[in-house]
């Protein structure tokens, strides 16, 4: 078995989610508690309205910071949350939609928080995607270089 195929070893994912992906959040954090992993919730913990960038940052931050490993959100698309994570220095979030792009988000692109719409898939889906994105290692490789390109963006050293 190569290396890309061998389960990656996360113990700790930050999960956070806006009130539309509140229940999705749900789902996956009881479904990820009973394969091992830790959670650490941050939010939201209802589905009263609330804006997705708050804890999308705090996912962010929690994962930026190393108190997690990974980390998970969920909000109504995936889409804005992704944006807002990838703000944060360090993070290389990836809003993915299916098993391809759940892969190459971590094969490729290293990905350390993964962004979904939680009323886009069904409960399994969910739990299915996040299960094989947390234990998709990365690929290095031919990668690394690319990896190291968009790290120097973040610092404002890239050339062009």
């Amino acid at each position: 078995m190569s290396e890309v195929n061998q389960k990656d070893n996360v113990r700790s994912v930050a999960l956070g989610s806006d009130h539309g992906g509140f229940p999705a959040k749900e789902t996956l954090k009881a479904y990820l508690e009973m394969h091992g992993y830790l959670i650490t919730d941050v939010g939201t913990y209802s589905t009263d309205s609330v804006d997705y960038p708050d804890f999308a940052a705090k996912v962010a931050r929690t994962v930026a910071s190393g108190e997690c490993d990974r980390g998970i959100m969920i909000d109504g698309a995936g889409i804005g949350s992704s944006m807002v994570c990838n703000k944060v220095r360090g993070i290389r979030a990836a809003l993915c939609y299916d098993e391809r792009t759940i892969t190459n988000s971590r094969e490729h692109n290293n990905a350390n928080v993964l962004t979904l719409g939680g009323p886009l898939h069904t409960p399994d889906e969910l739990c299915s995607m996040a299960r094989l994105w947390l234990e998709t290692r990365f690929g290095g490789g031919r990668h690394w270089p690319r990896i190291n390109k968009m790290m120097a963006v973040e610092r404002g050293r890239a050339r062009d």
